[in-house]
């Protein structure tokens, strides 16, 4: 800290409250090494009378008081002094207590435990606004509308999640555009919800459009809708997604699916605020926020020409990446009994999850993300005897998974098929193996999800070889079959191919 920085933080006094008297003083004693003043107290009672008198420059509070819950009392404190900024912390890491602290005009929301040093920073960055807002009129923000209270979109108390909270609270009175990255079923569509319906468009439709399950012929007229005579049966005038979802929010799912054509249109729409029905000559002015969402890797596209650079930046202004159900294990209790909690709602038996039945969920590397987590409680809820689940009982029900997997053929099961005709090719290769493939079943067909099937079947040989072919080495692989590193690493990943099987 400079001389003049240490000089700024004397004339400063921060006002903490917090009940635990162990946090008061943690907390206190580093605000007063980086050279603040500090009042503490455990009473919230206390603090609102300090910030009626116009004692302190900045709070530091947490939520759950002995004498009243802040949020109740945030509004009076913000009505009665509106520039002085209040950081909320609370031990009820939830999305709904991000939202709240929000929504009644806190500076910043800290989920405990929580870095003194981030706290520190936090401080710093609010005491440098606050001056810069003292040379401007006090205003009080306006009201929004509240909030719906009795639903929680999100659940999940870690590390990950609560980075991911602190930003959805940001964003939620804003029409800023929003890029959800992350792999299937990690929940990219609640949280696109998520934006909607506690922002302030949510009087608005949400509108949702999945771009891989669209014809690439007919995206263009989905979303921007099209004029009669526009194209062959095209019989009458049809509604695009756009103007469906006017004045509140679209969700273009799967964004990384969409032909280059109505990329462009799409950046225009970005750019101008205007689009043009299919068959239309005059533009549409339209009052719509856009949320995206992929689980491809939309710089690996670009660098393929198959995703525009430009029409990247504008989709992602705030980019949101939604963590992988491994890398946040210790939200897996908490998710069970929100899924238990719902499968009772729809009229399934009451059902628990022993403590060893938890530790082997939490050891699951869940490659499916929280939608295999979910499937996999609603199962064991309806279909388990018992009213409380164990760890035996979760165990048979992922090796049922394992079981009803698709089989993924090695690459010696491919070279016993037979061999094909001198100047065919690979083509030919193929052509051999799926003709054998159909005839296993006869004059039946195979089962559905073929397309998937196949596709792992040739796939993993293919990424096994390139890995053998390069002793490993997993930067001269993806140069070998012109992927992208970290995609490569998702495909070793997927395909359940072994380091050490690859290379020998």
């Amino acid at each position: 800290m400079t001389r003049s920085e240490g000089q700024i933080a004397m004339a400063r006094t921060i006002l903490v409250a917090d009940d635990d008297l162990a946090i008061r003083t943690v907390v206190s004693q580093a605000l007063t090494r980086a050279g603040y003043d500090v009042r503490a107290t455990g009473s919230a009672h206390v603090l609102s009378r300090w910030v009626e008198a116009g004692e302190g420059d900045l709070v530091i509070t947490d939520v759950v008081m002995p004498d009243e819950n802040i949020f109740e009392l945030l509004p009076r404190m913000k009505s009665a002094r509106p520039q002085l900024p209040i950081v909320v912390m609370s031990a009820q890491n939830t999305f709904m207590t991000a939202i709240r602290a929000s929504e009644r005009g806190a500076y910043e929301y800290l989920p405990k435990p929580f870095d003194l040093d981030q706290l520190i920073r936090i401080v710093g960055r609010a005491l440098a606004g606050t001056e810069m807002r003292e040379a401007t009129p006090a205003t009080i923000p306006a009201a929004t509308p509240k909030a719906p209270q009795e639903e929680i979109p999100l659940v999940g108390r870690s590390g990950a999640m609560q980075d991911v909270y602190r930003v959805l609270a940001r964003l939620m009175n804003t029409d800023l555009t929003v890029l959800i990255t992350g792999e299937s079923g990690t929940g990219k569509e609640l949280v696109a919800r998520a934006l909607h319906d506690f922002g302030r468009r949510r009087k608005g439709p949400f509108v949702a459009i999945n771009m891989a399950a669209i014809p690439r012929d007919l995206i263009e007229s989905e979303l921007f809708g099209h004029e009669k005579g526009a194209f062959t049966g095209a019989n009458q005038r049809s509604q695009g997604r756009f103007e469906q979802a006017e004045s509140g929010t679209l969700f273009l799912d799967e964004i990384g699916d969409m032909p280059m054509e109505a990329q462009t249109r799409l950046l225009r729409v970005l750019q101008q605020g205007e689009y043009m029905t299919v068959g239309g000559r005059t533009p549409i002015k339209t009052d719509v926020r856009i949320v995206a969402a992929t689980n491809k890797e939309l710089v690996g596209l670009i660098e393929k020409g198959l995703f525009r650079e430009d029409l990247y930046y504008r989709l992602s202004v705030v980019p949101i990446r939604l963590p992988p159900l491994r890398e946040r294990l210790g939200d897996v209790p908490d998710l069970v009994r929100h899924f238990l909690k719902l499968a009772e709602e729809e009229g399934l038996p009451r059902k628990i999850v022993d403590a060893a039945g938890m530790e082997r969920l939490k050891r699951h590397d869940w490659p499916g993300n929280i939608r295999e987590l979910e499937n996999l409680v609603r199962r064991l809820a309806a279909l388990h005897p018992d009213d409380v689940i164990n760890a035996q009982a979760i165990e048979g029900e992922l090796s049922v998974v394992r079981r009803s997997a698709p089989r993924i053929v090695e690459p010696r099961a491919m070279e016993a098929q037979p061999a094909p005709a001198p100047g065919d090719g690979f083509e030919g290769f193929l052509r051999n193996h799926l003709r054998s493939y159909f005839a296993r079943f006869g004059d039946e067909l195979p089962p559905p999800g073929l397309y998937e099937r196949l596709l792992v079947e040739f796939e993993r040989p293919l990424v096994a070889a390139a890995l053998a072919a390069t002793n490993g080495n997993q930067v001269r692989a993806a140069d070998l079959l012109g992927l992208n590193r970290n995609t490569l690493r998702k495909k070793i990943r997927e395909l359940g191919i072994r380091m050490t099987s690859a290379i020998g």
